[in-house]
């Protein structure tokens, strides 16, 4: 039996939640289409559609931290995708931390940076 993902209920779009294959910490959020599922089914590396650039993004194209698919689950009503990665150079964040849920919010709302940097952004992605 193949999963059918039900793309229709978001425009088109669902959200894949990215999990450390070993530690189980939650890296970041982003969003797929068909596309982007499909190239991720056929080359086994994390692919997903970038909203701000309407275009497909492979992760880690450019910074060379892919994330090697190790487990794909899909949620009870086939609308949200976990994909359970190995991530190469250990920075899922664009800034430089490892996960992108790096700012810990306080009762008050003040935020702490939990975590520290893992590469410059400015010098792998020349800014």
């Amino acid at each position: 039996m193949l999963v059918e993902l039900d793309f229709s209920k978001g425009n088109g779009l669902i959200p894949a939640i990215v999990q450390d294959w070993q530690s189980g910490k939650v890296l970041m959020l982003a969003y797929i289409n068909k596309e982007s599922w499909e190239k991720t089914l056929e080359t086994g590396e994390a692919h997903y559609w970038s909203r701000s650039r309407q275009e497909i993004w492979h992760k880690g194209g450019t910074s060379g931290h892919v994330q090697r698919i190790k487990e794909i689950y899909a949620d009870c009503d086939n609308d949200t995708v976990l994909f359970r990665v190995e991530q190469v150079g250990g920075a899922a964040c664009h800034t430089g931390y490892a996960s992108c849920f790096h700012k810990k919010v306080g009762r008050d709302g003040e935020i702490n940076i939990v975590g520290e940097k893992i590469f410059d952004p400015e010098k792998v992605y020349r800014k």
